[in-house]
């Protein structure tokens, strides 16, 4: 507890000077330039595979890079997202789009200190006039997911939706209906493997998940969920752990959709539902 005190006060009164590489304008200019390149490439028909696209700025894994080359296929439209889950909203899927591509949206978490650290980070970043994220500090429900949003602004098509809750991430996806997002981001549980696994709805899931892996929803599971709601399964990050969605329809010549044993092949996924 102590411990999660200090890194929180570090956070609110130093996240800045920590990450001033990734907030450098030549970060910006780098991924605007590799944006542009990847729309070139589509043009010509050269595309270079989803695999190879990864890097990380904001996110935990490469989901910043595999997120833009996604929005250079089918555009950045409305540049809005919804980030269920969204830890201290800077190690975020969606930060990298807020700060350098300023994109609006929502951010939802259930830890209030992560939320006020994400409301300081965003009073002044990119810049003091950019028009800023929202910030809610929620513990999602099926009853309360869609009102949630709703009450903040958002409903019907958005870009990008990200759900990383840590237990109840497949039910909060299947009981969205406020919003259509053309792409969605989603954790799944490694340790299920290939199994056609998902854990039961708690509405009172507050387990410490990191002493266990009993909670959460297969990549298989999840990936017919997604066809249920009209979504075809692209790719992952590099260890298979965040599966990466897109509205079917949409670039299905470019992103086509790939099976989950291919994206469960790195050691850290294999040795995970080995054990």
């Amino acid at each position: 507890m102590l411990k999660n005190l200090l890194i929180n006060f570090l956070k609110k009164r130093f996240y800045k000077i920590k990450l001033y590489r990734q907030l450098s304008p030549s970060t910006q200019i780098q991924q605007v330039k590799l944006f542009h390149y990847y729309i070139d490439c589509l043009r010509s028909n050269n595309l270079p595979n989803f695999n190879a696209t990864g890097f990380k700025v904001f996110s935990q894994f490469e989901e910043d890079g595999k997120l833009l080359y996604i929005f250079s296929i089918l555009g950045m439209g409305k540049k809005t997202f919804v980030d269920l889950g969204s830890n201290d909203c800077v190690n975020s899927n969606c930060a990298n789009l807020a700060v350098h591509f300023n994109w609006k949206g929502l951010f939802v978490d259930g830890d209030k200190n992560l939320i006020e650290i994400g409301k300081r980070f965003y009073k002044k970043t990119p810049n003091f006039w950019s028009y800023k994220p929202k910030f809610v500090h929620a513990f999602l429900t099926k009853k309360n997911v869609n009102n949630i949003i709703q009450s903040e602004g958002f409903e019907g098509e958005i870009e990008l939706l990200s759900i990383d809750i840590d237990g109840n991430d497949y039910w909060i996806w299947e009981s969205l209906e406020i919003i259509q997002p053309k792409v969605v981001i989603i954790e799944c549980q490694l340790a299920f493997g290939l199994e056609e696994k998902v854990i039961p709805y708690r509405e009172d899931f507050r387990e410490d998940v990191r002493n266990s892996d009993n909670y959460g929803a297969s990549a298989l599971e999840l990936q017919k969920l997604g066809k249920q709601k009209g979504y075809r399964l692209v790719g992952a990050n590099e260890y298979g752990n965040n599966l990466f969605f897109i509205k079917n329809g949409l670039a299905e010549v470019q992103l086509p959709e790939v099976s989950v044993q291919s994206l469960l092949q790195h050691p850290f996924a294999t040795e995970k539902y080995s054990k």
